[in-house]
């Protein structure tokens, strides 16, 4: 039975775990997804016989479609329930993921990945979401610590898991472990996970809110990832780029004219929301050169094989695994501001050390203290600046409220790994060449770093240091948990300011 208490779950008792356990497991899926694949990239070609834009397909097709639809499932979630829209998308990838395994040319693989972007997008906010609606206000920062560290590591073990697997077994093999995993995720969501959604989410779907921002978010995510390999005034690129700008603004003049508006609008008059994915998106920029670049120059560089580049960042997931659960803990206690103002400075001291990093850099005296001060200040910044971010949306649009700091996170990446290369000088077959790469990296990680510490000044500007305060809700109970052996009305929970 679970141990809820009127406000929700309590971090530390068992339901509160396997809430955790199973929205980690879920999310870290689709995390895994978004890196493992990038070391089997060479054994792909190889056995598929795909050429580089075939490759770089099999990665886009992914990343387009997850965060083309990431903010739809939020709203989906709000509406016919957070749990769900999970558990679907746990099916559905586990599926694309099966049909990429049995791919048998590039074409079907690159078809298979667009399909398991659409899984990960109905998954990956709605485990979020999940956490802010389930747990009581005061345990929200340290679960989302945990939701971040776990989740992180996924990420991070992604291309050493990947190496391993490939080296030893097959590439189909990185796709073939989310089936196991999936049933795992989708039996512990139907068993321990509560329902949750907006009770004020109803009436008629909005159905042109929905297609305007798949196609918004779906032109312009292509156009940033395809036009530094097409060209920037290559005609698919324009018209994509041009659809998404078009259908951007066409959203945003649905939403402000529907009755049953997918995203409200007035989400966004909560300056902190604002602020908090301001803050996200400047930081997660910065961070997308590290992760993008770093494997690449270690392998290039310093001669490193894709398994030995990803055990290299290895550090990062200890650190994360360590404190994030206590960085969420701690902005819960004296407040955002701070941890969102020193964390983002860490970060960008980590990434001035990697500059660095060159031929024959050696690992303990280089390589490794860059990577300890990027964890340190990683683990203090995700897990407040996604905690602020969500608790400065009104609860019953948590899913939404996911939704967006998804889709501003991942927009982030992806506007990294598509413009920060070019910029550093990294074209042609820079990639290749261990001078151009160590001269490009070098580059990169100073634009990042300027980039990771203008985040923490915004932050101290912008964020309120009140906006995790946990406050008792006036308002009567609006939704109810639902589980297989009991119903708990859970009233509106508050913290949200």
């Amino acid at each position: 039975m679970l141990a809820n208490t009127p406000s929700g779950v309590r971090f530390d008792t068992a339901a509160g775990r396997w809430v955790l356990a199973a929205t980690v497991l879920g999310s870290g899926m689709a995390q895994l997804d978004a890196t493992v694949v990038n070391v089997a990239l060479p054994a792909i070609g190889r056995d598929l016989g795909a050429q580089t834009s075939g490759l770089q397909l099999v990665v886009s097709a992914y990343a387009v479609t997850l965060a083309a639809l990431i903010l739809l499932s939020g709203s989906l979630g709000d509406r016919v329930g957070r749990k769900r829209v999970f558990v679907v998308g746990v099916v559905w990838f586990v599926v694309a993921s099966a049909l990429c395994a049995a791919a048998p040319n590039p074409e079907m693989l690159i078809a298979a990945r667009a399909l398991q972007g659409i899984g990960g997008a109905l998954l990956t906010p709605g485990s979020l979401a999940i956490i802010q609606a389930t747990f009581v206000p005061g345990d929200r920062g340290k679960a989302i610590g945990a939701w971040s560290a776990l989740g992180g590591v996924a990420a991070a073990i992604g291309p050493l898991l990947g190496g391993y697997l490939v080296q030893a077994l097959s590439w189909r093999t990185i796709f073939l472990i989310n089936v196991p995993l999936g049933c795992l995720v989708g039996w512990l969501a139907l068993r321990h996970v509560p329902e949750s959604r907006d009770p004020s989410a109803g009436g008629r779907l909005d159905y042109a809110g929905a297609t305007s921002a798949t196609l918004g978010l779906a032109g312009t995510t292509y156009a940033i990832v395809e036009g530094p390999n097409r060209g920037w005034n290559s005609a698919v690129v324009l018209m994509a780029g041009a659809l998404g700008v078009i259908a951007v603004v066409a959203f945003v003049l649905i939403e402000r004219r529907t009755a049953n508006p997918m995203l409200p609008l007035d989400i966004f008059s909560a300056r902190q929301f604002t602020s908090a994915n301001a803050v996200t998106f400047v930081v997660y920029t910065a961070l997308g050169g590290v992760f993008f670049l770093l494997v690449v120059v270690l392998q290039t560089a310093l001669g490193y094989s894709p398994v030995a580049a990803g055990a290299a960042s290895l550090p990062v997931t200890v650190i994360m695994l360590a404190l994030s659960s206590a960085s969420g803990a701690l902005a819960q206690r004296i407040g955002p501001r701070l941890p969102l103002t020193v964390g983002p400075l860490v970060i960008a001291a980590g990434m001035v050390l990697m500059t660095r990093i060159g031929p024959g850099a050696s690992y303990g005296a280089v390589i490794l203290p860059a990577v300890v001060v990027f964890g340190l200040g990683l683990a203090a910044t995700v897990a407040p600046v996604t905690a602020a971010a969500l608790a400065a949306a009104d609860e019953r649009h948590a899913g939404v409220a996911s939704g967006v700091n998804n889709a501003v996170a991942r927009t982030a990446g992806l506007l990294a790994v598509a413009l920060l290369p070019p910029l550093a000088g990294l074209t042609g077959d820079a990639f290749q060449s261990p001078t151009a790469i160590t001269a490009g990296f070098h580059t990169a990680m100073l634009i990042s770093a300027g980039l990771a510490a203008a985040g923490g000044i915004l932050a101290f500007a912008t964020i309120s240091n009140d906006l995790l305060d946990e406050a008792p809700s006036e308002e009567p109970p609006a939704h109810h948990f639902h589980c297989a052996l009991a119903e708990v009305p859970a009233g509106e929970r508050g913290g949200h300011r």
